[in-house]
Formats: C-alpha cells, structure tokens, sequence
C-alpha cells in the first residue's frame, strides 16, 4: 500500500466538533470522515474515477 500524503489542516473548533461527532455517527475517525467527505465530492465532481474509490480507503462503515 502507498504511503498516505500527510498534510496540516486549520479548521473552526465548531466545524471540527460537528465533523467529530459525525465520524463517531459513522464509525469512523475524523481523518476518515474528512477522507470519506473529499473522495465523495471529488467523484460527484467527476474529478476522480470510481475506481480510485477504493484505493482513497473508502470503504462502508460496518452497520451497526
């Protein structure tokens, strides 16, 4: 597996607690659902290929 780009990201206390308790919802960590959120709108934008889905480790939550 390729190594992941690390990079820094600043965002708003208020935008960190809701993303955080959506990622719980999920069952994911907040990196995950910040992954899951890109790769989503980057596929909705047709700016990556169903594909690359998988490789961006975009897999479904376990259901709860």
């Amino acid at each position: 597996m390729a190594e992941k780009k690390r990079f820094l990201l600043r965002l708003d206390p208020e935008l960190y607690d809701a993303l955080e308790r959506w990622a719980a919802d999920e069952l994911r960590s907040v990196n995950g659902q910040i992954e899951f959120l890109v790769v989503d709108a980057l596929k909705r934008a047709g700016r990556l290929s169903r594909g690359k889905s998988q490789a961006a480790g975009q897999e479904k939550p376990p259901k709860a």
